[in-house]
């Protein structure tokens, strides 16, 4: 399928950048919604989030308030002014939601790993398309996935869309919650590059204490805005409380942000991309010739019957490669996953060599 990089998508109403959207992970009572909302408003947040319905991983959680929070929502946006959202999960919800009069909604994660869902949700959405709809990213890393959740919620006539990279899910000991893998959501914007991206740090992090170096990271990297978890008492909260802020220390965060120029059409910049630019024009010619040699070792292993995989000769290339690197300033493991793919290539090439009919 053929992508349209620019579709016809609108900007948010008319909100400067960045864009920060924040509220506590759930609706849990109208005091704690409406006092989290006013706290939030008074540090200069416009956009206020609450999730009502919580596709949780194990039954017996925190599975949300449901369909009365819709009438807290009301409430926030007529007493604070603020625009409100929450996510969907169903057909039924987007139609509560826009009945309810929110601004916007968004499809979780969990949703959108699976297409059906996104295509009932969506087939909702033809009948009320004048909303603001946000897709975050699916918890496995599958590019092509998001995508077409992006594309199914465009293709209902929905016109203003955005993309929320909150990382993705991985096993075992890691730092972060959700693995963040910048290199998916820079892909998107390529495919996408008028889509507003946004970046849950909350999700992406797990803990409050890494929402500043990862929305930091996320603006230096030219996202749109920030999508936080603020609750007026984390410790009491009743879903995700080690990730969510109170909305004083989201205010210190928010003031705290280093908002850099798009603009970067300077000369001396310029003239260092050029240089960068003759660099891969070089990578790519010893890339081929590194690659010609591979193919005429390949046709002597042909030859002489031998295995194309010599452990030995790759596990001495690597020490050689990461120990150079290593007194030239460079990342050891980048070059040990540099090489890694090269060799990948090289393996694959010879073993066609292999098979090929002489």
């Amino acid at each position: 399928m053929k992508i349209n990089p620019f579709l016809d998508i609108v900007p948010f109403h008319n909100i400067s950048e960045p864009i920060i959207i924040a509220g506590p992970c759930s609706a849990e009572t109208r005091e704690q919604t409406l006092a989290t909302a006013h706290l939030l408003k008074d540090s200069g947040v416009t956009i206020f989030r609450a999730g009502l319905w919580k596709p949780r991983t194990m039954p017996g959680n925190f599975e949300g308030v449901g369909y009365k929070g819709l009438k807290w929502l009301d409430e926030v946006k007529r007493e604070t002014g603020m625009m409100v959202a929450t996510e969907v999960a169903t057909p039924d919800h987007v139609a509560a939601a826009i009945d309810a009069g929110l601004d916007i909604i968004w499809i979780g994660a969990r949703t959108v790993t699976n297409p059906f869902a996104v295509q009932e949700i969506s087939d909702e959405l033809t009948k009320h398309n004048d909303i603001t709809v946000l897709v975050k990213n699916p918890v496995n890393p599958d590019i092509d996935l998001w995508t077409g959740a992006i594309l199914r919620v465009y293709n209902s006539g929905v016109k203003r869309i955005g993309a929320i990279h909150r990382g993705f899910g991985t096993y075992g000991n890691k730092i972060y919650r959700n693995s963040p893998q910048w290199h998916i959501p820079i892909e998107l914007h390529r495919r996408f590059p008028n889509l507003p991206l946004l970046c849950d740090p909350s999700h992406m992090g797990g803990k409050k204490q890494y929402i500043p170096t990862l929305s930091q990271y996320a603006l230096d990297m030219g996202f749109n805005g920030l999508f936080i978890e603020s609750h007026c008492d984390p410790g009491s909260a009743l879903s995700d409380k080690e990730q969510q802020v109170t909305p004083c220390e989201l205010n210190s965060i928010i003031n705290s942000l280093i908002i850099r120029s798009l603009n970067d059409d300077y000369t001396d910049i310029n003239i260092l991309r050029e240089q960068i630019d003759q660099c891969d024009d070089e990578l790519l010619e010893l890339m081929n010739r590194r690659m010609s040699i591979c193919n005429e070792i390949g046709k002597l292993k042909k030859d002489k019957k031998l295995q194309v995989v010599q452990t030995d000769r790759y596990d001495t290339i690597l020490q050689k490669m990461t120990t150079q690197a290593g007194k030239m300033g460079l990342s050891a493991d980048f070059i040990k996953k540099l090489m890694t793919i090269i060799h990948e290539e090289s393996v694959r090439n010879q073993i066609k060599i292999l098979n090929e009919q002489s």
